[in-house]
């Protein structure tokens, strides 16, 4: 297990625990975390998932995202950033225990 930060437009913050192999879509999907949709359940085929990553772990997420993400990507309803990622394309692994995500002001 590790542990992700989902940080509101309001800058309420939620720490959940996530287990290693899931993704930090289901992660909040599973702990009720609001501005996190997963409209496709994962399956790469809507942006409801979106999420900034924080800064300080841009770096450490793993790959950068595909082209199927990217054009996705450039479809979500919140502007995009230089960290936008889908969430469910981001997996747990203990390289990235801790991470921080901030969520957009709307997933429509």
């Amino acid at each position: 297990m590790g542990k992700v930060t989902y940080v509101g437009v309001d800058g309420s913050r939620t720490t959940v625990e996530v287990a290693e192999g899931e993704n930090v879509m289901r992660g909040a999907l599973y702990n009720a975390i609001d501005g996190i949709i997963g409209e496709c359940g994962g399956g790469l085929a809507c942006a409801t998932c979106h999420c900034y990553v924080d800064d300080s772990w841009a770096d450490r997420v793993g790959t950068p995202a595909s082209r199927e993400e990217d054009e996705l990507l450039a479809a979500a309803s919140a502007p995009r950033r230089a960290t936008s990622r889908l969430s469910c394309q981001i997996v747990m692994d203990p390289a990235i225990d801790g991470l921080i995500v901030h969520l957009p002001e709307t997933q429509y």
